[in-house]
């Protein structure tokens, strides 16, 4: 497969691709579901080391994630699918990003020889760095004590960092922003990111019955799996270099057909044909809930106060992070 290019960041896809920039550098080894905030100590750790030592650094990460490989009735929601993590980690200030294809046989090689053949043999590692939870190798022996003495043995450092927590003291996973996006806490969803989660679909057509209603919107379809609360949203999008500030719905339309779960955008200020594109869509907040509404004309009236809404909290966005600023359009 060849390897996708954003710039002078690598975005690598297996070892044979690996290439020669980025060998004896600094790797960050994880899944980096989300690259949220706890994800990034552990990666600025790395930037950290390789900009001290003047190595390249990038990140290890896997595909599928190992615990849809082991449990596949269900699959893992994947907050930043590979493109969008190349992305994030991209933005983030590394210089790659190297994907090893995840299996039950890629599994069940020892931890010796995950760190002779790929950390050492394919790489070149000069350090590495990791989360406290990481395992790795044969029945998970790969701890992070294992991979420090394996450092100390083969000449490499290792790093091992520790959880890093929100302004309560409670860890930041990529779990606890799931259930997030499902209780439609999207403040406490971002503000675990560090930037406005995002999400890109194509536009499809619909039923077209937004135009009629006066709010002619873009219908998505968001992944699989998605645990979206559904409701009402305040919404970024950004389409071909331009952004735009709309409103979205994200349910099963209860009024008229209550059908298949649908994200439906309306863009402030837009005329165009949409069909085909693809947009992506930063979600900034949480409005209210879906609702049944007695006729069309109240409907009307509910999604006009929603607009005001949105427009009123999008003209108060401010920039999370600095990471956001580089990920969101504020323009």
């Amino acid at each position: 497969m060849p390897t996708p290019s954003l710039g002078d960041f690598h975005h690598v896809n297996g070892l044979s691709a690996f290439p020669d920039t980025l060998k004896n550098g600094v790797v960050a080894i994880g899944n980096f579901d989300g690259v949220h905030r706890g994800h990034r100590a552990v990666l600025n750790t790395a930037l950290e080391i390789g900009r001290n030592m003047n190595r390249p650094v990038y990140a290890m990460t896997f595909e599928p994630h190992p615990r849809t490989v082991f449990n596949p009735a269900s699959p893992v929601f994947r907050l930043t699918p590979e493109v969008q993590k190349a992305e994030v980690l991209k933005a983030e200030g590394l210089d790659g990003m190297l994907v090893l294809p995840f299996s039950k046989e890629f599994a069940s090689v020892e931890a010796s020889d995950f760190v002779a053949d790929i950390l050492i043999s394919a790489l070149s590692i000069t350090h590495a760095v990791t989360g406290h939870d990481f395992h790795f190798g044969k029945a998970r022996k790969g701890t992070p004590d294992y991979l420090k003495a394996s450092g100390e043995a083969e000449g490499f450092g290792v790093t091992i960092v520790h959880p890093e927590t929100d302004e309560n003291a409670e860890i930041i996973s990529s779990s606890r922003i799931r259930d997030a996006l499902a209780a439609g806490d999207i403040a406490l969803a971002n503000g675990l990111l560090g930037y406005r989660w995002f999400v890109d679909a194509v536009v499809q057509h619909g039923d077209k019955r937004g135009r009629d209603l006066g709010y002619p919107t873009a219908n998505l379809r968001f992944p699989e799996g998605c645990p979206l609360k559904h409701g009402i949203y305040a919404v970024k999008v950004s389409l071909n270099g331009k952004n735009y500030d709309g409103v979205a719905s994200y349910g099963r339309r209860p009024t008229f057909d209550n059908g298949a779960a649908l994200f439906e955008v309306f863009l402030f200020d837009f005329n165009g044909d949409l069909y085909g594109e693809t947009l992506r869509v930063h979600l900034v907040s949480y409005l209210r809930g879906e609702e049944k509404f007695d006729s069309a004309d109240a409907l009307i009236d509910q999604m006009d106060r929603d607009s005001a809404e949105a427009r009123a909290a999008l003209a108060s966005l401010r920039p999370l992070t600095e990471l956001d600023t580089r990920l969101t359009p504020f323009g």
